[in-house]
């Protein structure tokens, strides 16, 4: 198979398209709250500008420490950005979530959490066809609500199963993580946190139950704890063949 570059301009790609798709098209389908903005959480590739390019955020989950019977990250993580779990997994929010493991040929099980892995090289924001789908300059993935159009390219292209589509009205929103009916939404790192010195909502009750089992931290410092975790003793990327390069690793599974 060859390919050739388009010999004039009318063979060109139409460039528009994406920029209309952009604009005041995708706004339609949007229904955020009153006050509700994506400023609060730099959701919007403009508002992300200040994100500092010199560190990359990340976690580390240690499965030996993740008790199965532990729903303690789910839970803060709902309570901080306001969705719910209805018990309709082909619709609920899917922020995070606990699956478990089993290995066929031990019978051994290990429970973890799974949520945005928060790649490097993230398939959803190639598949985006608005530029909804953006990753900062320090490694946080997320989506522009005003600019998603519920296409859902990126839950098909995330090999995570990380994202989930809003299929019902929203009500009693958090100011600071802002969803709207008919977007696509995933963990955003509690980047609102984050952006004030914070850790996510997962990482603190996690701590609080003793269990300790997910570190947060920059994975460009040397210093920090979960580089130097990392450092110390193997851990693994979930998909590892896929070349992703995630900010979220596992160790002991």
């Amino acid at each position: 198979m060859t390919f050739r570059l388009p010999d004039d301009e009318s063979e060109k790609p139409d460039l528009k398209r994406r920029d209309f798709l952009r604009s005041g098209a995708a706004v339609a389908v949007i229904t955020l709250a009153p006050g509700v903005t994506l400023t609060a959480f730099g959701g919007s590739e403009a508002e992300a500008g200040a994100a500092d390019a010199g560190k990359r955020w990340g976690l580390l989950i240690d499965a030996s420490r993740c008790d199965p019977d532990c729903n303690a990250c789910v839970t803060a993580c709902s309570q901080e950005n306001g969705w719910e779990d209805t018990g309709k997994p082909e619709t609920d929010a899917q922020w995070i979530r606990k699956v478990t493991l089993k290995d066929k040929a031990t019978g051994r099980e290990s429970s973890l959490p799974v949520m945005c892995q928060h790649c490097e090289e993230p398939p959803c924001v190639d598949v985006c066809p608005t530029g909804a789908s953006f990753k900062r300059a320090d490694g946080i993935v997320l989506v522009d609500k005003h600019i998603c159009i519920g296409c859902r390219y990126c839950m098909m292209a995330c090999p995570y199963k990380a994202r989930s589509f809003i299929h019902e009205p929203i009500v009693n929103q958090k100011s600071w993580a802002p969803r709207g009916k008919g977007t696509v939404e995933s963990c955003t790192l509690c980047v609102h946190r984050v952006d004030t010195g914070r850790i996510p909502a997962c990482v603190e009750a996690c701590a609080a139950t003793g269990n300790k089992a997910i570190i947060f931290g920059d994975l460009k410092d040397p210093e920090s704890e979960i580089s130097r975790r990392l450092a110390e003793y193997p851990s693994l990327a979930l998909r590892a063949d896929l070349d992703l390069n995630p900010g979220v690793r596992y160790t002991n599974l």
